[in-house]
Order: C-alpha cells, then sequence, then structure tokens
C-alpha cells in the first residue's frame, strides 16, 4: 500500500489536479453521501489540494462539465452513485475517478450478481467463495416454502440499495411477505438469505491490502441503519478479537471476494461468522460512508492514518490505476 502522508509533496498535488468532490446525489443514502462529502471536503481543505464541491442532481453532466475537473473523488452511495452510471459518465468525459470501475461498480451495486459471481468463481482450484444460500422473492412466491428452505430464520434486502435501507430480519411467513413489500419498493430484485447467527465482520480494503478487520456489536435485531449512523450504543472492535490465524484468513477471503468482482482503489467487504467461525461473505460496498461513524475510516486509523491521510492514500491510487 502506497500510503500518503502529510504534509504533501507539491509533486503529487500536481498530479492529483483539482478534484471534484462528487456528493449527495438523488438516491435513498443522500443524506450519508452529503456527511461523507463534507468530510472528504474538510479533508482536501487541511491538504491544500485545490477542489469544488459537485452536489449530483439532475444536470449532472453540464455540473461536471463547468467544474473544470481533473479528478474526481466518487463519495455517492446507492443507486447512480455506485452501480456504474456515474463512473460510466466520466469515462466518456475522460475524468479519472476514485475507486472501481464501470463494470466491477455494476455487479458489487447488485447483490444478486455479486453471490451468483462468487459462487461460481474458482480459487487455487476451489470452487466457489463462501456466501449464504438465497432465494429472490416475487409477488408469486411460496413465502412459507421459502423460509422453510432458508432454515427459518432470514434476512430480506433489496438487491440494488445499501446502508442496510430496506432490510428486514424475520422468522414467519407473514413477515416474510411484508419484508417482501418493504424491500420491492426499491429498485432491482428482491435478495432473501438464510440468517448467519455470530460475528460480524467488515474488512476495508485500500490500494490493493486488507486493513484490520473490525468486529460489529449491536443491540439492534442486526446492524440496521440506525446501527450504522444515529445510535451511539454500536461497538466496534478493532483488534477484532480473531486468532492471528482467522484474522489472516479473514483478510485473504476479502481480497479475493474484492478481486473477483473487479474492484480496485478502495472498499469495504462485509462478512458474517457462524458459531464454528466459518466466514460467509456479504456484500462488497465500492464507495463506502466516510462520516464520523464509517468503518473504513477506523480501520485506517489502526494502521496510522488520518482521515486526512486516507482520503489522499484514495486520491493516489486513482492516480495509479489511470497510469
Amino acid at each position: 500500500m502506497q500510503a500518503v502522508k502529510l504534509p504533501v509533496d507539491e509533486a503529487l498535488k500536481k498530479q492529483i489536479g483539482r478534484v471534484g468532490v462528487l456528493f449527495g446525489g438523488l438516491s435513498a443514502e443522500r443524506e450519508i453521501s452529503l456527511q461523507s462529502g463534507a468530510a472528504v471536503i474538510a479533508a482536501l481543505v487541511e491538504a491544500g489540494i485545490e477542489h469544488v464541491a459537485i452536489d449530483m442532481g439532475h444536470n449532472i453532466i453540464a455540473d461536471i462539465q463547468a467544474a473544470k475537473i481533473d479528478r474526481a473523488f466518487l463519495i455517492l452511495h446507492g443507486p447512480g452513485g455506485e452501480d456504474g452510471r456515474i463512473q460510466a459518465l466520466l469515462e466518456f468525459l475522460n475524468i479519472p475517478y476514485t475507486g472501481s470501475d464501470v463494470q466491477s461498480s455494476a455487479l458489487a451495486m447488485d447483490k444478486l450478481r455479486t453471490k451468483q459471481l462468487w459462487r461460481g468463481v474458482d480459487i487455487n482450484g476451489k470452487q466457489g467463495l463462501p456466501t449464504p444460500e438465497f432465494a429472490v422473492l416475487n409477488g408469486n412466491s411460496n413465502f412459507a416454502q421459502v423460509l422453510a428452505h432458508l432454515g427459518g430464520d432470514v434476512m430480506v434486502k433489496p438487491a440494488n440499495e445499501g446502508s442496510s435501507i430496506g432490510m428486514s430480519r424475520v422468522n414467519t411467513a407473514a413477515d416474510l411477505e411484508a419484508a417482501f413489500n418493504k424491500a420491492a419498493q426499491y429498485q432491482g430484485s428482491v435478495l432473501v438469505e438464510r440468517l448467519i447467527v455470530g460475528g460480524e465482520y467488515t474488512v476495508a480494503i485500500l490500494d490493493g491490502e486488507a486493513l484490520p478487520p473490525i468486529k460489529l456489536e449491536t443491540d439492534h435485531s442486526f446492524y440496521d441503519f440506525n446501527a450504522k449512523y444515529i445510535a451511539e450504543d454500536t461497538r466496534y472492535l478493532c483488534p477484532c478479537g480473531l486468532s492471528a490465524e482467522k484474522e489472516q484468513e479473514l483478510k485473504n477471503l476479502a481480497l479475493n471476494a474484492f478481486r473477483t468482482v473487479g474492484c480496485r482503489g478502495w472498499g469495504r467487504v462485509d462478512v458474517m461468522a457462524d458459531q464454528q467461525q466459518n466466514f460467509y461473505l456479504l456484500e462488497v460496498n465500492t464507495a463506502p460512508g466516510m462520516t464520523s461513524h464509517s468503518l473504513v475510516p477506523m480501520a485506517a486509523k489502526a494502521v496510522g492514518l488520518s482521515f486526512t491521510e486516507l482520503v489522499l492514500t484514495i486520491l493516489r491510487a486513482s492516480v495509479k490505476d489511470k497510469a
């Protein structure tokens, strides 16, 4: 990992150029993106990097062109920002950007396609990466049958949303149908997964390396939107409490999951462990939150990177990706 430390040398400033911080947007995760963008902007001010804030609305092409930027820092969350569309636009405009490319962003945003890819990949002669059993729901699903097939306790989620938006944990057929109707309000498929009972972990990826895993603990029924962004009683453990061997296994799994989807630059892989400490992949986030409650900055801090140095390292990776 080529971590960038303060102060920033003039050669790197010249390479980075004028940065457009693309944030806000029109997705259900707009408010979180506004918070993330404000934090990134504050970091660029501290580092002395020329920048402009661009709140993505309905006139994104005109707004980006008018800003006359050399590079984009993408901190848009959810559809429109993490699904390959803004990445494709920036490619068309020949503007380098942070994070994953068009194809990997589109894949990672779709939890269903990501799981199918993980199940089919060959890693060193071993077929598939571990991810919970799942099904796709529709209005004609036999909810009782699906529930029984997946073990009776499940998570329901929109396949194309993040930040736990539209998610529910249920254990009855009636509640499963209600959870489907809730998730179906959002675009894309509705996914139901077998519930993995055990520890919840997240692994940040930065410039090709896995940072120290963080264990998440909450008194909520699961790590929901409130636990992620509002509650003050969510517990973040780093070191995560795993043995050195299991921690390395988790980091290797996260890197394989990230690379299988084709992701680059930075991101975060979310994982559950069952009570026998078997790991199961949940999803990849290609533009994770950068708020006061966010996980990537916590992991970066564990390896001695300040928030500003994390932002600069993400930008430096985008220079390498375009080279």
